[in-house]
């Protein structure tokens, strides 16, 4: 049985229509933004898992010439949740734009800058979805590179997206984390290295 408050997402998120085929009494009414504001609260508690793993001095290893270095992803994981308050403060991301590299984050230098990171980017999503309301999540706000709308759609869809984006580049990091020799933290189970 799905969590009350994940039917309302699924029905908003997938199903792209009403509810109407889950019964009334399955179905209690959860605001988005305290849906969203839960979710944070998980989903930032396992990304300070996996960056307080990450090896110091090692910003510039890859497992491959084409993959992301090491510095840039654990910097992108901690910054990610930094993205909620932008797609809710702005109306898109253009890529074209030069002012689009404020978003692009820099590797840190240590444990602490990276947790810093992450906790700044915390605080800026906490902010905004405390200062939102539902209307404003219904919206339509997107992305835009090469002079198009490469994804349009409502606030409350692109920050789902967010965590389920996180998530993706998080379990990359824990990857990363593996092949330097660093243990890979329990986040939705037990991982080889710890068990909840």
């Amino acid at each position: 049985m799905l969590a009350a408050a994940s039917v309302g997402i699924f029905c908003l998120r997938f199903a792209r229509k009403s509810c109407s085929n889950i019964p009334k009494e399955r179905i209690i009414p959860m605001e988005l933004r305290t849906f969203f504001l839960q979710q944070l609260e998980r989903e930032t508690a396992a990304n300070r898992k996996a960056l307080e793993r990450v090896p110091q001095g090692k910003n510039s290893w890859k497992p491959h010439e084409r993959s992301m270095e090491l510095g840039y992803l654990a910097a992108l994981v901690a910054s990610m949740p930094a993205w909620i308050s932008m797609m809710i403060q702005t109306d898109e991301l253009n890529l074209d734009k030069p002012e689009s590299q404020r978003f692009r984050p820099s590797p840190q230098d240590s444990t602490a800058g990276l947790l810093k990171l992450a906790d700044e980017s915390k605080a800026a999503a906490e902010s905004a979805l405390k200062s939102t309301n539902e209307g404003h999540l219904g919206k339509l706000w997107k992305f835009v590179m090469g002079g198009k709308a490469v994804n349009e759609a409502p606030r409350s869809e692109q920050i789902a997206d967010v965590f389920t984006h996180m998530a993706h580049h998080r379990g990359q990091l824990t990857v990363y984390l593996r092949l330097n020799e660093a243990k890979v933290p329990a986040i939705y189970g037990p991982s080889a290295d710890e068990r909840f």
